[in-house]
C-alpha cells in the first residue's frame, strides 16, 4: 500500500489542481450566468423570462455527462473551433452550475421582504438604486450558503469530466489503475481522497454559515 501511495498521491494532487481550477472558474462564471438567469426569471419582460426558463430546463433535463460529451465532441464541429478538454470542462461546469444558481438567486430575491423595496423607494432611491443598495446585499448574504453548496457539488461533478479526458482526480485514478492493474487499491485510495477533500470543504462551509448567523 505504501508503494501505491508513493506513486498515486502525486497523481491525485495533480488532478486536484485541475479539479479546483475548473470548479472555481466554472462556479464564478456560472454565478454570472446564473445571476442573469435568476433576474430573468423575475423579469416582467416575457422574452427574457422565456430564455431563462428554456436555459434552465435544458440543463436540468439533461445529464451532466451528456452535456460534457456534446460540448467536447459536437460543439467544435458546429462552430469550427477546437476545444481543449479543460476549456470544455469549464464550459460544462459554467452552464450546469449557472442553471442551479439561477434558482438560488431567484429564491434569495423572493425571500426579501417587499417592505425593503418600499422603504428604499420612500427614501428617494430609484428602483435600480434600491435593488443595488438594499435588495441585492441582503439577497447575496442569504444565498452564500447555497452558493458554497453548489461549489461543492461542482467539485464532485468534475469527476464526470473524465469522460472527455480532463486530467482531474478521477482521470488520474483511472490512469493509475489501467497501468498497474491495482484497481482495488487505486479506487479505494481515490475514494478516500475525495472524502477528505469534500469533508474539508464541508467544514469550511459550516464555518462560513456559523459566521453569517452571528
Amino acid at each position: 500500500m505504501a508503494e501505491v501511495l508513493k506513486v498515486l498521491l502525486p497523481m491525485l494532487f495533480r488532478g486536484l489542481k485541475t479539479t479546483i481550477y475548473i470548479a472555481v472558474i466554472g462556479i464564478l462564471l456560472g454565478f454570472a450566468i446564473g445571476a442573469l438567469a435568476g433576474f430573468g426569471l423575475r423579469a416582467k419582460n416575457k422574452i427574457a423570462r422565456t430564455i431563462a426558463e428554456i436555459y434552465i430546463w435544458i440543463i436540468r433535463a439533461t445529464p451532466l455527462i451528456v452535456q460534457a460529451l456534446y460540448i467536447y465532441y459536437v460543439t467544435p464541429k458546429l462552430i469550427g473551433i477546437d476545444l481543449s478538454s479543460n476549456a470544455a470542462g469549464i464550459i460544462v461546469i459554467t452552464f450546469n452550475s449557472g442553471a442551479f444558481i439561477a434558482e438560488i438567486v431567484r429564491g434569495a430575491l423572493d425571500s426579501i421582504d417587499p417592505g425593503q423595496r418600499e422603504a428604499g423607494l420612500s427614501l428617494g432611491l430609484s428602483p435600480a438604486q434600491t435593488m443595488w443598495h438594499v435588495i441585492i446585499p441582503q439577497a447575496f448574504r442569504s444565498m452564500l450558503p447555497s452558493l458554497f453548496n453548489q461549489f461543492i457539488i461542482s467539485v464532485k461533478d468534475t469527476a464526470l469530466l473524465s469522460v472527455i479526458v480532463v486530467d482531474e482526480i478521477t482521470h488520474e485514478i483511472q490512469n493509475y489503475a489501467s497501468i498497474t492493474y491495482k484497481t482495488i487499491e487505486a479506487y479505494t485510495i481515490g475514494a478516500a481522497f475525495y472524502l477528505v477533500i469534500i469533508s474539508v470543504l464541508i467544514v469550511i462551509q459550516k464555518t462560513v454559515e456559523s459566521h453569517l448567523k452571528k
